[in-house]
């Protein structure tokens, strides 16, 4: 699903994004709401950037990576959590690209996110290369989704990856 963002444009840049775990929910400009298996998801645009709501029978999951004034936790290249009887796995990259770059990847990220019946894209208005994109899917007995926010002015594409399943066993 592909929207326009009903806000204000501001210039933020990549290294505004923070990112939380267990946040109450935020105030969405958009949503898709979404069932993988027995997981139920909501992906949440936030004027901001994102936040996914995870509720499966092992618990819940909340995951912002967000430009929130005030917030102290830089966005990380990567952490691996364990969250009750799941296991959280979050990885982050920044690329810079130049503007012919840019606009090719962005025009190719928000065409597969918007085909996709799990994906969710807003378009920020003032820059049709302004957005966030997400993308969500069940494998392997673990949701997983995949987020891209784009800072046109800085040619720079923030990419995460996230992952959270059942803790295995140790194997002896």
């Amino acid at each position: 699903m592909l929207t326009t963002l009903k806000t204000v444009y501001t210039d933020t840049c990549a290294a505004d994004l923070a990112w939380t775990l267990g946040r109450e929910p935020l105030p969405a400009l958009a949503t898709l709401e979404l069932e993988l298996a027995d997981a139920r998801m909501e992906l949440r645009l936030l004027g901001a950037s994102h936040q996914v709501l995870l509720e499966e029978e092992q618990g819940t999951c909340s995951e912002t990576v967000a430009c929130i004034p005030g917030s102290s936790t830089p966005l990380p290249l990567g952490v691996s959590k364990r969250l009750g009887e799941w296991e959280y796995e979050f990885a982050a990259r920044v690329e810079t690209l130049s503007h012919g770059q840019f606009a090719g990847r962005a025009q190719e990220l928000l065409a597969l996110v918007a085909e996709h019946p799990h994906g969710l894209a807003g378009v920020f208005p003032g820059s049709p290369h302004a957005f966030t994109a997400m993308l969500a899917q069940r494998h392997e007995g673990a949701v997983q989704w995949r987020t891209w926010h784009a800072y046109p002015q800085d040619g720079q594409l923030v990419a995460t990856r996230t992952r959270v399943g059942v803790r295995m066993p140790a194997a002896l």
